[in-house]
């Protein structure tokens, strides 16, 4: 096969690796190759997956098995988090080609010019404990909003995760070239920038002596609420031991940090908290909540919340479905919990029966529907920004209000990737 130069991109799982891919797309066109549709024909694939839970993994699966039908004779490449857990299985699969690793794929050009057809598998990946560059990465052109990463990795340790497996210690960018990176995208005409990372309130770089950060995640946001050009901030998924009253209170004052909050909870029992290895307890949360309300009553609150958990009893699921009814949050991501090799908690007895798991996923995911369905009603008849976002239906357009609310209205060409006030 001649050298490759079409290449095609598809992601599983979180904000943070829309960013990473879309980094990898432009670099890889700086390398000469040119970007296609991932339902085009191409002659490389890249699948940058996730391994969150089990269906992340089966959905690399069966993305395999399309190219396979569509595509025999074009190279695969797959990378991201399931490739570092798991690089020796990926490898195995057919019509896997390259597997890269957590460094690894940001070499990624140089390792496919080495490809040839046929070969085994080849492996590219190190011990995630070696990992300490931080490598940044945003979208752009991808949507109307860019995700710009500024963390990654994870130090802590929870029983059911993981990620720090997968992305390696705690690191960060830097201030200074997170602000001069906001600049850059202001001037490609992005509207909205929202922050990822996989332990974002874990931002900052730390001294190697005293261990103690020079910057924090506080003074990131401080920066870049100075920043004119850009209109709009938000922050994406914050544990709420390190959402503290100063970033809360210059979200309140900002202009430009939307009143949005994504506050994972994960377990509304404080028994099952300390089981996952949690930082907090239950009472913490609803602190947050609460001053959250009182300071923004019209700020958009969501939380993740794992069901069946190991040891997950009738009481302890009552216990937070009656928690998060008396919560004033907007909406729920419900997880299921599924079984990750090399976490503690799998070997916690008892398990939940999956039946069970998916019975409390749906009561969770009904209540989600209801605090999403009152969460909009309450700002009924309100006018609020909205970010219109590109749209290949010319009928009807999206946007979201600056508190996250989901805005459907006939397509107008001049109202996209602009803010618009709109009555709700």
């Amino acid at each position: 096969m001649a050298a490759p130069k079409t290449i095609a991109f598809h992601t599983l799982g979180c904000k943070l690796n829309f960013s990473e891919t879309s980094s990898l797309s432009r670099m890889m066109e700086k390398e000469g190759f040119e970007k296609k549709p991932f339902d085009s024909l191409a002659d490389v694939y890249v699948i940058n997956t996730c391994s969150v839970t089990e269906n992340a993994d089966k959905e690399c699966r069966y993305l395999l098995r399309q190219i396979q039908r569509k595509s025999p004779e074009s190279f695969v490449v797959i990378t991201g988090c399931y490739a570092q857990l798991k690089p020796k299985e990926i490898a195995e699969m057919p019509g896997v080609d390259l597997v890269l690793g957590a460094s690894e794929k940001f070499n990624m050009a140089s390792h496919i010019r080495e490809l040839v057809k046929g070969d085994s598998a080849k492996i590219c990946s190190c011990d995630i404990d070696e990992v300490e560059d931080f490598n940044g990465g945003y979208s752009l052109n991808d949507r109307t909003r860019a995700f710009l990463k500024v963390q990654d990795g994870c130090d802590y340790q929870c029983s059911f995760c993981t990620i720090p497996l997968a992305r390696g210690k705690s690191r960060s960018d830097n201030i200074a070239h997170v602000v001069e990176t906001v600049l850059g995208l202001a001037t490609k005409g992005i509207q909205e920038i929202v922050l990822t990372g996989v332990n974002l309130g874990d931002f900052g770089s730390s001294d190697p002596d005293t261990k103690r950060k020079s910057e924090n995640f506080f003074e990131l946001t401080q920066a870049l609420d100075r920043i004119e050009e850009m209109p709009r901030f938000r922050i994406s998924s914050i544990e709420p031991n390190l959402l503290n009253n100063d970033i809360i209170g210059l979200v309140a004052d900002s202009d430009r940090f939307m009143p949005h909050f994504h506050i994972p909870l994960q377990s509304g029992s404080n028994r099952i908290l300390a089981l996952m290895r949690r930082r907090y307890q239950r009472e913490l949360y609803a602190d947050r909540v609460a001053h959250i309300k009182t300071i923004m009553p019209h700020a958009a609150i969501g939380a993740d919340v794992i069901v069946g958990f190991p040891g997950e009893t009738d009481d302890d699921f009552t216990e937070t479905l009656d928690f998060l009814h008396a919560l004033e949050i907007s909406y729920l991501h419900v997880f299921t919990y599924s079984e990750r090799e090399n976490t503690r908690a799998i070997d916690m007895k008892p398990v939940v029966p999956v039946y069970v798991r998916n019975e409390r996923n749906k009561i969770l995911r009904n209540l989600s529907f209801q605090k999403l369905q009152y969460f909009t009603g309450l700002h009924s008849g309100q006018t609020r920004k909205v970010l219109f976002e590109r749209s290949r239906d010319k009928t009807m357009m999206e946007g979201y209000t600056d508190n996250y609310i989901k805005v459907t209205a006939p397509y107008q060409a001049d109202w996209v990737n602009r803010i618009v006030n709109w009555r709700v």
